[in-house]
């Protein structure tokens, strides 16, 4: 199980990777890249809060709306704009 410092390292390196890949697109596609990661986590964290109180846990299919939502809400934020 990892840690909250082991969970942060990982969403802060997740970040510092996007935002030096959307640097490709210039200083404005950094940042949209870096402001990804985290609110696409937000969203991913949201459902999972929700799943856990609505149905006392989660299941595969819990983990795999995870992964949609994650992904859907990152690329949302990558195409505005």
């Amino acid at each position: 199980m990892l840690s909250a410092r082991s969970a942060l390292l990982a969403a802060a390196l997740a970040t510092a990777v996007a935002a030096a890949l959307g640097a490709a697109t210039g200083p404005y596609g950094a940042v949209r890249a870096a402001l990804a990661v985290p609110l696409a986590l937000a969203a991913g964290e949201l459902l999972l809060r929700h799943c856990v109180r609505r149905f006392g846990g989660v299941t595969g299919d819990v983990f795999g709306a995870l992964a949609e939502t994650s992904a859907t809400a990152a690329l949302v934020v990558l195409a505005l704009g």
